[in-house]
């Protein structure tokens, strides 16, 4: 590829995967460039009620992900992240704040292909060699938030629940012994260290021992 040069690249994402939803429901396209806080305000200020004020405030600040007109339309039920690429960890990181921030969401996720075309140019064209177009998939995500039930029968819904459940666990294995259960042991394997110190000192200890009894013995005869 030592004579070719990249001319444009055309990016063919993959078709939203979720049929049925109502034609108002935003779909936030996450990008490599896109800042998690501009995302999170446009999502959060179509679903979740705040004063007029608010959400014109965040639409001026939203950037690209915030040009889209939220104020004065009804609080959607239903959101959509989409990222393709190395944007994909970006777009999970928005979805399980949203689910943080807005308790009782449904979750439906689903994992996809999208198609970048590279067009390659020769740098000399008298040459003779043609332009090249090299196809390539690139890994996409779907993630469908929802105020209303999904099937639960569908691959990749997550339904509601507690999210410091992880937390409560490792409090409450703390408190019913984790780390004491660990410092017993700790303090097994000090002395057992200390072990084999009064062992390196029981080589010595007899020698002291008998020094110090023959005094007395002396001292009795």
């Amino acid at each position: 590829m030592e004579n070719y040069s990249k001319a444009r690249t055309v990016e063919r994402p993959s078709v939203c995967p979720f049929s049925g939803l109502p034609a108002d429901t935003p779909e936030v396209r996450v990008k490599d460039g896109s800042k998690i806080r501009n995302l999170l305000r446009f999502a959060l200020s179509r679903m979740e009620a705040k004063p007029r004020a608010a959400e014109e405030e965040e639409e001026e600040e939203g950037g690209e992900e915030g040009r889209q007109e939220a104020v004065g339309r009804p609080l959607c039920k239903h959101l959509v992240f989409t990222a393709s690429g190395k944007s994909v960890s970006k777009a999970i990181t928005c979805a399980e704040i949203v689910k943080r921030r807005l308790k009782g969401l449904h979750q439906l996720t689903r994992l996809l292909y999208g198609t970048v075309d590279e067009v390659w140019e020769p740098l000399e064209p008298a040459a003779g060699l043609d332009s090249l177009t090299v196809s390539r998939n690139l890994p996409s995500i779907w993630i469908l938030l929802s105020r209303e039930p999904l099937d639960s029968s569908q691959s990749g819904y997550q339904a509601p629940g507690r999210y410091d459940a992880l937390w409560a666990q490792s409090s409450s294995r703390d408190e019913g012994g984790g780390f004491t259960g660990q410092r017993p042991g700790h303090r097994r394997k000090r002395g057992g260290g200390g072990g084999g110190g009064s062992s390196g000192g029981r080589g010595k200890g007899p020698g002291r021992q008998s020094g110090r009894s023959r005094e007395p013995l002396k001292g009795q005869n």
